[in-house]
């Protein structure tokens, strides 16, 4: 059978499975399988007769996903929230993934306008960080202590402003998709030359060393939450812009809901960013180098290994039990 053949005949059947998968939240178990085993009959066809095709790649999606349903219907022994974090999240994640890495591309111009601004406009740093700011960290600098702004407060009063200012920013970060993506888009922009001019008005003022040892203990956690959110906000643009075949309201239905999950996957993050700003940061100057740099390397070996590497790994290992 010619491959437009086969497309044409299955076309109506594949487009009934995608809405019983995506869009039907109480699909009952049994047919969710009788939709599985179809889909693998079609599948096997398809790596057959077209085994380079397109189609061939989006029945393999379409039978992945089944998969998943099945898998997320049937009761679970575990703890639902361990399931959630531990196989729900990390699958949503490597199915966005690319909004994922348009993210941090996006963030890391942002910095480098940001960063290039400062270094040819003395005045820039001021205009984006503020001049009260600025001054009294140029004070601290003369004090011999450039991260002493950190050290005002109380630990728990810092943590819990911190943490709740973090959860509210991120919040607006993703909500701001609704926008078709441009308003995730204009908070990143904002926000990623703000870091960029931030961290390079330390480097102007020869103090890059102590504000890596400083700033980046809870920056890490903070500013890939950051990100993170942003990539949310662009799922939800995506969904607005580039439906498939859905209707426009259900592919919004959809990637509202998957942004979500993956939006939550970033509140122990920021719990972190703000529980170390508040009670660590502090004593940054005071710490051990080594223990300094370890607890910023550790941190960036937890968001590579959660958010990218082992969504890659769970989701290579359902396809090995698929086929």
């Amino acid at each position: 059978m010619r491959e437009t053949a086969f497309i044409k005949q299955n076309k109506d059947k594949w487009l009934e499975y995608e809405k019983a998968i995506f869009t039907n939240l109480r699909t009952k178990p049994d047919y969710l399988a009788h939709l599985y085993i179809q889909l693998m009959n079609d599948l096997s066809y398809a790596q057959t007769y077209y085994p380079k095709s397109k189609t061939t790649v989006y029945l393999n999606h379409l039978a992945a996903q089944t998969y998943q349903k099945i898998y997320k219907t049937k009761r679970l022994e575990e703890n639902r929230i361990k399931h959630f974090f531990t196989t729900e999240i990390p699958l949503v994640l490597y199915q966005y993934r690319k909004y994922l890495y348009f993210s941090f591309l996006v963030f890391f111009i942002c910095v480098f306008i940001g960063t290039i601004s400062t270094k040819y406009d003395l005045s820039f740093v001021r205009l984006i960080l503020g001049d009260s700011y600025v001054n009294e960290t140029l004070e601290n600098i003369k004090n011999g202590d450039s991260m002493a702004i950190y050290k005002s407060g109380n630990s728990f009063s810092s943590f819990i402003f911190i943490t709740v200012n973090n959860l509210y920013v991120g919040l607006r970060m993703f909500m701001y998709g609704i926008f078709g993506g441009v308003g995730t888009l204009i908070f990143m922009f904002y926000n990623g030359i703000m870091i960029g001019s931030f961290q390079y008005f330390f480097i102007q003022q020869n103090e890059f060393i102590s504000s890596l040892k400083g700033v980046w203990l809870h920056g890490t956690f903070e500013i890939s939450a950051l990100i993170i959110e942003a990539a949310a906000g662009f799922i939800i643009g995506g969904s607005l812009f580039f439906p498939k075949t859905f209707s426009r309201i259900d592919s919004f239905k959809i990637g509202f809901k998957n942004a979500f999950k993956i939006v939550l996957s970033t509140i122990p993050l920021t719990i972190l960013a703000g529980f170390i700003e508040g009670y660590i940061t502090r004593y940054s100057k005071e710490m051990p180098d080594i223990l300094n740099y370890l607890i910023i390397f550790l941190s960036l070996v937890l968001v590579a290994f959660y958010f990218v590497i082992y969504p890659r790994i769970l989701h290579k290992s359902i396809n090995t039990k698929l086929f």
